[in-house]
C-alpha cells in the first residue's frame, strides 16, 4: 500500500497542478487561487523538507570526527574493511551532493520556471531520479570494490529501519528474515 501512496499520489499531484495551471497563483480571496497556493505550498515544502533532511543526515555524518551515514550503515549490515570504509564515505558525499541539487533546482524551477515544469520535476521525476541514483552507485560499486557487498532491498530496509524505531519497525524487520 506504501509503494502504491508513493507511486500515485506525486502523479495525483502533478495533475491537480497541471489542471489548475488557469488558476493565477497568487494571494487572492477566491477559493480557487487559496486551494492552488495551498497545495502548491504544500508540495513545495514537503519536497524541501525531504531533501533538507536527507542532505542533513548525509552531509552532518561528514564532518571530522563523525562516522559517514553510509559507512555506519555498512558496518552495521557486514563489517568493514579499509577499502570499504572509503568507499562508503565517498557515497556519503555523492548522496550529499545528489539531495543538495535535488533541492537546489527544485527551488530555482521553482521561482524561474512555469509551475508545470517545476511539478514535473518534483512530481514526475523525482522518484526514477532516485532509482536512477541508487542503480548507478550498485553499478560504480561493483566496478570499483574488489569483493563487493550484495544485499537484497528487504535486508537493507530492515537495517534502515533499525535506525528509525517505530511500530512499524518489527513488521518490516521481519521481510529481510528468510523463511524457516
Amino acid at each position: 500500500m506504501a509503494i502504491l501512496a508513493v507511486a500515485v499520489v506525486p502523479v495525483v499531484s502533478h495533475f491537480i497542478i497541471l489542471a489548475t495551471r488557469h488558476i493565477p497563483l497568487g494571494l487572492q480571496l477566491n477559493v480557487l487561487g487559496l486551494f492552488k497556493l495551498g497545495f502548491v505550498t504544500v508540495s513545495a515544502l514537503t519536497h524541501w523538507g525531504i531533501y533538507t533532511a536527507l542532505l542533513a543526515s548525509f552531509a552532518l555524518t561528514l564532518r571530522p570526527g563523525k562516522e559517514p551515514l553510509i559507512t555506519a550503515m555498512a558496518r552495521r549490515m557486514h563489517g568493514l574493511t579499509p577499502e570499504l570504509a572509503a568507499y562508503t564515505r565517498k557515497v556519503t558525499i555523492a548522496w550529499s551532493l545528489f539531495c543538495a541539487m535535488q533541492l537546489s533546482l527544485s527551488v530555482l524551477l521553482f521561482w524561474f520556471a512555469p509551475l508545470p515544469v517545476w511539478s514535473c520535476f518534483v512530481n514526475i521525476l523525482d522518484i526514477p531520479m532516485v532509482v536512477l541514483m541508487f542503480a548507478a552507485e550498485y553499478a560504480v560499486r561493483l566496478r570499483c570494490l574488489r569483493d563487493p557487498p550484495r544485499h537484497s532491498l528487504a535486508a537493507i530496509i530492515a537495517m534502515v529501519t533499525q535506525f528509525f524505531p517505530d511500530s512499524h519497525a518489527p513488521a518490516l524487520a521481519d521481510v529481510a528474515k528468510p523463511d524457516a
